[in-house]
């Protein structure tokens, strides 16, 4: 991979990371496009390393007043009732689903699951089931009025994101509109969620960069993979941005739309035989 490839992809990962339109489904369609080879889920998962830098400084404040807050109430009892503390524990739990499958199915994710074909359809399916909780949800909860079963379930959701073309704030915001929340709760929660997540996988990953992966995807180094990792954490850092004030004032209607036509195009370019696949 050369550094215009790595750039390019970088751009791809910063842009599509936080809007509900799968960045895993774009890693593999634009290459796929250009007839690179695919870059293999190694690559995906360490260059996610970038856009999460970048959320970490987004909620820098968020993520401190939680985890110092979480850590004080294990030792003091009076703290445990409140709402950073017990955001500390539902981010914990809702990472518990995406952990163990993640693990379990660590092969599939590498081989099978990406799949255009899959991938084609997960982002039509989901971009529907989006358009429901869009359509159904009542979005009157606030961050403020998510309980421990909340968490889970958008936790399980998350887990879907391990499907590249399913979209991990895709899923995470739709669960979190069928119970309630408003977009743009809906859309922080999603974030703070992806963090202990994409940083186990990416950092789990690390070893397999320069590596020929379990699908026998071309080997790609370390310098194309940091170049791709610090353009998605600039890009990614003023998506995050973009994305929250968006959610204030618009719907999801328009990722809906553009995750069926994304999917109907590509399942038109495999059945022309325009790209493969799996290469």
């Amino acid at each position: 991979m050369g550094p215009f490839e790595a750039i390019v992809l970088g751009i791809v990962q910063g842009l599509t990371e936080f809007l509900p339109i799968s960045s895993s489904g774009h890693l593999r369609i634009v290459p796929a496009l250009f007839k690179w080879t695919d870059p293999g889920a190694a690559f995906t998962a360490v260059i996610q390393l970038g856009t999460t830098l970048a959320l970490l400084i987004y909620f820098r404040k968020d993520i401190w007043l939680i985890t110092s807050t979480w850590v004080r109430s294990l030792f003091n009892k009076e703290l445990r009732s409140d709402h950073a503390a017990r955001m500390g524990w539902f981010v914990i739990a809702g990472t518990i689903p995406i952990g163990l499958l993640g693990v379990a199915f660590k092969n599939q994710i590498e081989t099978s699951a990406r799949n255009l074909w899959l991938i084609a359809v997960m982002l039509i399916v989901l971009g529907l089931v989006l358009l429901l909780a869009e359509k159904l949800g009542r979005r009157e909860r606030m961050v403020s009025d998510l309980t421990l079963k909340d968490a889970l379930i958008i936790g399980g959701a998350q887990a879907l994101a391990l499907i590249p073309g399913s979209s991990r704030s895709g899923t995470t915001i739709t669960a979190g509109m069928f119970l309630g929340l408003t977009r743009e709760a809906a859309a922080r929660f999603s974030f703070l969620l992806s963090i202990p997540a994409v940083l186990a996988s990416g950092l789990f990953t690390l070893g397999d960069i320069g590596k020929t992966d379990a699908a026998g995807h071309a080997a790609v180094g370390w310098t194309p993979t940091l170049i791709a990792a610090a353009v998605a954490f600039v890009v990614g850092y003023a998506s995050i941005a973009w994305l929250l004030r968006y959610l204030t004032s618009h719907s999801t209607v328009v990722f809906s739309a553009y995750r069926v036509i994304v999917g109907v195009a590509v399942i038109g370019l495999l059945a022309g035989n325009v790209i493969s696949s799996t290469k």
